[in-house]
């Protein structure tokens, strides 16, 4: 089955440009002209990555990716006109994954378009595999130890006092060692399809569980932030 992809594009050559060569690559592609009817696409059709413009009539990209993140954790590839709305873009971390500023190389557009996909697909492959039940595990990082039989951390030996959710993040992210992890999945993961609050619930944690274990919390080196991502774990 085919990498089916989203183009949210309000300029018509544009749009029909990026549909071309998307189908070109093989690609199945959904093309809408706004945002709101983009909204609309990505919850019936459910695409593998999204292309979505900044500049869009009526609800913006911005809006449509703060929705959407919301919803899905799609790989999202954000347009921009302005060079100096990239920073904006990352800084509200409304959940892009990455951005492209007009005018652009196609090429490179689906060159980052198949390696978003790749990335996606690993991850997803990554997280099922570990997904299967095992034993209860102990898990050393050096000087930390997390002990699933006794739902218990330590670190040089001594157990840490963690919050029951600072233990099941730091536990899910040492079960994806090295793989970069979203927000959003995980606030999926952790905190249950149902919850109902934003990824600053998970930056808060991250930052609670930096001060436990790591030895500079300002300069964390065993939970590592990529940028408009999410975090991945080093051990």
């Amino acid at each position: 089955m085919n990498d089916k992809v989203l183009v949210i594009e309000d300029e018509p050559t544009l749009l029909e440009t990026l549909t071309y060569n998307l189908k070109r690559q093989g690609y199945d592609v959904i093309a809408v002209a706004d945002g709101k009817a983009g909204i609309e696409a990505a919850r019936t059709e459910l695409p593998d990555l999204l292309i979505l413009d900044l500049m869009l009539p009526g609800v913006d990209g911005i809006e449509v990716c703060r929705v959407l993140r919301q919803e899905m954790t799609i790989p999202i590839l954000m347009l921009t006109a302005k060079a100096d709305e990239i920073d904006k873009i990352v800084g509200l971390e409304v959940g892009a994954d990455d951005y492209m500023t007009k005018p652009f190389s196609m090429r490179e557009l689906m060159a980052r378009v198949k390696a978003m996909l790749r990335r996606e697909r690993l991850i997803r492959e990554e997280l099922a595999a570990q997904d299967v039940p095992t034993p209860n595990q102990r898990y050393t990082f050096g000087n930390l130890v997390i002990d699933e039989a006794r739902h218990e951390v330590r670190i040089n030996g001594s157990p840490l006092r963690l919050k029951p959710k600072e233990y099941e993040l730091l536990h899910f992210l040492a079960r994806q060692q090295g793989i970069v992890v979203s927000r959003d999945l995980i606030l999926e993961r952790v905190w249950g399809w149902d919850f109902d609050g934003g990824s600053r619930t998970v930056d808060v944690h991250i930052r609670w569980l930096r001060e436990k274990v790591e030895l500079d919390p300002s300069n964390p080196i065993r939970i590592v932030t990529v940028r408009g991502i999410g975090y991945r774990f080093e051990g």
